[in-house]
């Protein structure tokens, strides 16, 4: 009895602190918690479509953006288990054409920690391009470049490049459209029903559109830009419901084993304590075993997500409202007051890594 009180306690107080902070008439955040098992907060305040006040709910799907980045990298991980490919591949064994030097040189695993050295394909999309960009775009500008920012290998730097070559590399492995299959291997085995990723001119249901504030912080519409259409990196649709099937299956190991497979692949960022990434994941061991997180940014929407396995704690923020992340603050500090947030490394110091 003492504990369901102090579960509609810490409702009550997480209600009235998300009432605060989402304005009457904007778009808003959806929040799911989990502990040892069980949901101790699974809520959405504010609205999914402010000009036809259709309100968020739990089922809302949100545009990832980053936090894809996991989807396409279980992908991999999916393939390789099955031996469709290896870690050890490089570039070449999927794009013949690509740059011969830094296609011999630049493998998978180099994709997977962000340590390829590859161009930024955002810095090389032509001035007078208006057409959204794609995967296959990305190659293309790619694949002719004989600059890279480092030796592969031997150092972090955060790359859609990267994810933009994966999903193809996912697609040539499998014989299979990207899209095709993530949702055979991944949404439909785990009953990920409202789950989907954006496909040119295939209407996306029951999903939230996307805001930003402009200078006086009034909210307006921003929902696409002219890199929205990219897969590998960022083109997830879910819903906090749909995201916990996701996490149950990684705490069961339904699909993949993602803490064994961080030992094989991962990579310690050079500068800051105790974080690593790999396989779409900042992580790095806490005082209680594994921690995992990661954020998604993008045009309209801001994500954070953030588990220990160990202790079976999730946190998932949703929000869709671009530079959002600061939603999190007052919502973390209140998990800490409740003795609820098994989180002890600052994960905090890698969100500048992402832009």
């Amino acid at each position: 009895m003492a504990n369901i009180s102090l579960a509609q306690s810490f409702q009550k107080k997480l209600d009235s602190l998300l009432k605060e902070n989402v304005g009457e008439g904007e778009a808003g955040v959806a929040i799911m918690i989990m502990k040892n098992g069980k949901i101790l907060y699974n809520d959405a305040f504010g609205l999914a479509n402010i000009d036809t006040h259709i309100p968020l709910t739990t089922q809302t799907n949100f545009r990832m953006a980053s936090v894809s980045k996991q989807f396409t990298a279980a992908c991999i991980i999916l393939l390789e288990n099955k031996k469709k490919l290896s870690y050890e591949d490089n570039l070449l064994k999927f794009f013949p054409d690509f740059n011969q030097e830094v296609g011999s040189k630049i493998k998978v695993k180099h994709l997977l920690t962000h340590t390829s050295g590859i161009l930024d394909y955002e810095e090389l999309i032509p001035d007078n391009q208006t057409k959204q960009i794609s995967d296959s775009d990305v190659l293309k500008f790619l694949q002719n470049q004989s600059k890279v920012y480092f030796k592969e290998g031997s150092k972090f730097r955060y790359s859609n490049s990267g994810f933009c070559l994966l999903e193809q590399i996912i697609e040539k492995a499998s014989g299979q459209n990207f899209v095709t299959f993530v949702k055979a291997n991944i949404f439909e085995p785990l009953e990920m029903n409202n789950s989907t990723i954006f496909e040119a001119n295939r209407p996306l249901l029951n999903r939230a559109m996307g805001y930003a504030r402009n200078r006086e912080g009034k909210l307006i519409f921003s929902d696409q830009s002219i890199t929205s259409a990219t897969k590998g990196d960022g083109c997830v649709y879910t819903s906090i419901e749909d995201y916990a099937k996701w996490y149950q299956a990684l705490l069961e190991n339904k699909l993949i084993n993602i803490v064994e497979e961080l030992k094989r692949i991962n990579h310690r960022i050079e500068g800051i304590k105790n974080i690593n990434y790999g396989l779409g994941w900042f992580n790095g061991d806490g005082d209680k075993g594994i921690e995992l997180y990661h954020t998604g940014s993008t045009c309209g929407f801001s994500n954070i997500v953030n588990m220990v396995p160990v202790k079976q704690f999730l946190f998932v923020c949703f929000s869709n409202i671009a530079d959002n992340h600061g939603i999190e603050n007052p919502i973390r500090e209140l998990l800490k007051v409740e003795k609820i947030d098994d989180t002890t490394i600052d994960f905090g110091k890698a969100l500048s890594l992402t832009n």
